[in-house]
């Protein structure tokens, strides 16, 4: 079966409903996209937590983690920029975690991430960018 996308009214309300948005692969250098991504969402109301193992400290004024798995919280979406082969992994810890949604970025697919999560009961969306979507289905949250 081919990959689908949840359509927009369901993406609409993932992100209306998401709280805490781990973003596996941000990055401390400004200029990357995962840092531009995660900046806007955070500026847009949502909880931004970082996770990379490579990172020591806080990026964008959070406390940087390790894996999803050292996230002493609840996460809602997990939102991945990593390449599409590192995904099943991260899709695992999603699960193990007990995350809502899988969101992999813009360009990012993996049938196996998709099945893992799946499978799980998590929302799958793939190839898709987390902040456009934003700002085309909630707009600047008041």
């Amino acid at each position: 079966m081919t990959f689908q996308n949840p359509n927009r009214e369901e993406v609409k309300q993932l992100l209306e409903n998401a709280g805490n948005i781990a973003v596996v692969g941000l990055s401390d250098k400004t200029d990357r996209t995962s840092y531009m991504v995660a900046q806007a969402l955070q500026n847009n109301g949502y909880r931004i937590i970082p996770v990379n193992p490579t990172v020591k400290g806080e990026i964008l004024g959070e406390k940087v983690y390790s894996s999803l798995q050292d996230i002493p919280e609840p996460v809602d979406i997990v939102n991945v920029f990593r390449r599409s082969e590192q995904t099943p992994e991260v899709a695992k810890a999603a699960v193990e975690i007990g995350a809502n949604v899988l969101w992999l970025q813009q360009g990012i697919t993996s049938d196996e991430a998709n099945d893992i999560a799946s499978k799980a009961g998590l929302t799958v969306i793939m190839d898709r960018c987390i902040k456009v979507e934003d700002s085309i289905l909630i707009g600047k949250r008041s």
